[in-house]
């Protein structure tokens, strides 16, 4: 069965896509079969995650550039990573209302995720999602993270490259925005450039570019209106730019050894995790443990050591 779905997969069949992707997402057990024909066949999609504050636009500029791109003969694979509702566990945004005249074009698949409460923008899912898109055919995949704050670093682990988004009237603009996030950019984006206080924050971040690290690659910074495709264009340039640099650099072939040893590890942890407290709970270790640790008998620490070397 997951033989001939994972074919239908690369022949490019959407609705054997959203079903291999709810498996993964899922964690079903149909989904480590699927991975395992499906991983082979990637590594062809360009990977291009858009970070930036909450209302910075990121789902309009997401939009804006699947249309571009579209234009250009690109097919497109978009996950957009939601807040979780904290009832049904589901992605609260889901509907992408912003993308909607997409979803009828063939060469388009959107598919939004909840993180369930997996921190730094991205769902646990969100890298093997992306496997799936990549070796469905897509030439390019746009991953759209939360957005909820400046920590949200983790998709620099899974783009290839990274485009932060800030905005004009953010309060106080290079103190909302330079912590953490400005230096996992690859371009950066000043959207609703068509607000007064645009050019205030275009020169602030030029400022903070210039102290920044410098590994080869100048980051570019461009207006952009998204909401009018204002600036698109350039935006796309910028990301072929980059792309052209990975590849003449080496970078990409370093970027590639990095990701997968992150995933790996991950994989591993995940795991071994799992099997741990399948043992534990087994034979009740894991609720004395817990207990000891409630009680204060144990610290947390002492606590995972005793639950490790008995595991």
């Amino acid at each position: 069965m997951s033989s001939d779905i994972t074919q239908r997969v690369l022949d490019g069949d959407r609705r054997a896509l959203t079903r291999v992707i709810t498996w993964v997402e899922n964690d079903y057990p149909e989904a480590r079969d699927a991975m395992r024909q499906l991983f082979p066949r990637g590594g062809k999609a360009h990977i291009v995650g858009i970070t930036g504050p909450t209302g910075s636009g990121k789902s309009t500029l997401v939009g804006a550039l699947a249309r571009e791109y579209r234009k250009m003969g690109r097919s497109i694979g978009i996950i957009a990573v939601d807040p979780t509702s904290p009832f049904s566990h589901g992605a609260l945004l889901g509907d992408r209302i912003r993308m909607q005249d997409l979803t009828s074009d063939p060469e388009v698949f959107i598919r939004s995720m909840a993180t369930r409460g997996a921190l730094g923008g991205i769902a646990a899912a969100t890298n093997d999602i992306v496997a799936v898109l990549d070796a469905s055919g897509k030439d390019m995949v746009l991953v759209e993270t939360v957005g909820a704050g400046q920590d949200e670093v983790e998709i620099a682990d899974t783009a290839h490259t990274s485009v932060v988004i800030s905005i004009p009237g953010a309060g106080d603009d290079m103190q909302a925005i330079k912590a953490g996030i400005l230096e996992i950019a690859d371009i950066l984006v000043v959207n609703k450039a068509d607000l007064p206080a645009a050019e205030s924050v275009f020169k602030q971040l030029h400022i903070f570019m210039d102290l920044a690290r410098h590994e080869g690659w100048e980051v570019p910074i461009i207006k952009t209106v998204a909401q009018k495709g204002d600036g698109i264009p350039q935006l796309l340039e910028a990301i072929d730019g980059h792309r052209a640099y990975l590849q003449i650099s080496g970078r990409l072939e370093d970027m590639r050894r990095k990701r997968a040893r992150r995933q790996l590890l991950a994989a591993a942890q995940s795991e071994l995790l799992s099997k741990l407290l399948a043992s534990a709970e087994s034979n009740g270790r894991l609720d004395k443990l817990i207990d000891a640790v409630a009680d204060r008998e144990l610290d947390p620490h002492t606590a995972a050591e005793h639950l490790i070397a008995n595991g």
